[in-house]
């Protein structure tokens, strides 16, 4: 291990977080550019239990992109599983079977070694309470309305899907959850309305202060991206799956208290308490029915959530 600071995250990652013990095998799958954090990771599993490994493989394309294949069945095989990489495998079906098979899965997509010292420098018990609050406020909500003054303004329906809470404590077999963590989330059933994004959009990062990106939904389904890079790359991804790529794939509340400003990186922002977040495409490893090759997410300032018409207040960052 290289650098010395990614040790005090690496040690909340591996024993607060997964509860790694003597008797379980951790796997840490990685690429080549998130090897640092990797070796972190690693050094603090291998001081636990004599059945830790890394694997490691070239960077994907884009977030979704199912690793190869003896990736995913080392992920299968494993006990707790902790996933540094730069495009997201979160919603991959490698992470769904890893799940299914009773392994604890942590992904860190697109982290950094800043967003890795930041994002892990919190109480995760405290995180989990504000998402078992959160969730509480919405659990039994029929409909969701979200508005914000650059222009949001959708209401979407739960439906029967089951809100899901991303509280970084992944203590019990066969759960994830993403680090940094901190989040209320589910797939819509349906959602009609505008989104406008004014934080952080995959693949741009953090927007500037005259930046705006508006996206159209109908049906559950964006009709209408204003930006030609995100546009181009749902369009791409529809070549494979159709219609699918168009698909209103999530709906997110941060809880992290502990981000107090956006930084430019979806993993940590889309946590960030006092912000909301949707995303495009794949929502089949979290409730949904939709199996896509892209999960894009965008996270929205200082947004006014509604639950069957009463405003819900939204945990700060410090």
């Amino acid at each position: 291990m290289n650098d010395a600071t990614l040790r005090d995250p690496a040690e909340t990652a591996v024993r607060q977080c997964m509860g790694l013990t003597p008797a379980e095998s951790c796997l840490v799958v990685t690429d080549d550019k998130r090897r640092p954090i990797a070796e972190a990771l690693y050094a603090v599993a291998s001081e636990i239990t004599d059945d830790a490994m890394v694997i490691q493989y070239p960077p994907g394309d884009q977030h979704g992109e199912e690793p190869p294949g003896a990736v995913a069945a080392a992920m299968a095989a494993a006990d707790v599983v902790l996933a540094p990489t730069t495009k997201s495998v979160s919603h991959t079906r490698a992470r769904t079977e890893a799940n299914e098979a009773g392994a604890r899965v942590a992904t860190l997509p697109g982290i950094t070694e800043d967003v890795f010292k930041t994002g892990l420098n919190v109480d995760y018990e405290s995180i989990r309470e504000h998402c078992v609050s959160m969730r509480e406020s919405v659990r039994d909500a029929d409909e969701i309305r979200v508005t914000s003054d650059q222009g949001t303004d959708i209401t979407l329906a739960p439906g029967d899907r089951e809100w899901q809470l991303d509280a970084g404590v992944v203590h019990e077999p066969g759960k994830m959850s993403n680090l940094p963590a901190g989040e209320v989330f589910l797939s819509p059933t349906t959602a009609d309305g505008t989104i406008v994004v004014t934080g952080t959009m995959a693949p741009h990062g953090l927007l500037d202060s005259t930046e705006a990106i508006r996206i159209e939904v109908e049906d559950g389904y964006v009709t209408e991206i204003d930006d030609d890079v995100i546009r181009q790359q749902v369009a791409e991804a529809a070549d494979v799956v159709g219609d699918d790529a168009y698909n209103l794939a999530e709906f997110g509340i941060g809880t992290n208290v502990g981000v107090s400003q956006l930084v430019g990186s979806v993993l940590l922002d889309e946590k960030a308490g006092g912000t909301v977040h949707f995303a495009i495409g794949d929502d089949a490893g979290f409730g949904g029915d939709t199996d896509a090759p892209i999960h894009l997410d965008g996270i929205l300032r200082q947004p006014t959530v509604f639950a069957d018409g009463e405003r819900i207040d939204l945990p700060e960052g410090r």
